[in-house]
């Protein structure tokens, strides 16, 4: 990985535009949008990020037993939210996720989001660390073994 690759601002690695939803938004509602638009998580605040909810806690909160037609996605996201900005580096995101724990930063201006980064765009992007994925298992791996 060269120190070019790790200096490019986020900007030109992250996704936009980025889906936001109303803090009173039901936990229905928000998986209807994750499926339908094949993310994984969704900010929470349209003018200004106030959380993130990911498919993670949308699973938790059914698991909890939880009404996802009653519960609202403010009783399940994050927050504070980490997030970086747009000129920030693909070095200082993935320090940041590493350092705090998360898998998608949100890119903020003025408090407002303007796009997200995961550790799998860090993924792609990095070629020295992208793995190749198969349909299919190898052969010799049916039993999980990976010897």
């Amino acid at each position: 990985m060269s120190d070019e690759e790790i200096d490019t601002p986020v900007s030109e690695v992250m996704t936009t535009p980025v889906q936001t939803v109303a803090a009173e938004t039901t936990v229905a509602e928000a998986a209807r949008t994750l499926a339908a638009a094949g993310i994984g998580s969704l900010i929470v605040g349209e003018d200004r990020i106030e959380g993130i909810v990911t498919e993670s806690d949308v699973v938790e909160s059914v698991a909890d037993a939880r009404d996802p037609a009653e519960t609202t996605v403010a009783e399940l996201m994050t927050d504070p939210v980490v997030t970086i900005g747009p000129d920030e580096t693909v070095r200082v995101a993935g320090e940041r996720m590493g350092h705090n724990g998360v898998k998608k930063l949100p890119v903020a201006e003025e408090g407002r989001a303007v796009g997200i980064i995961t550790t799998t765009d860090l993924a792609l992007y990095l070629p020295r660390y992208q793995v190749g994925m198969t349909a299919q298992p190898e052969p010799d791996m049916s039993k999980g073994e990976f010897e």
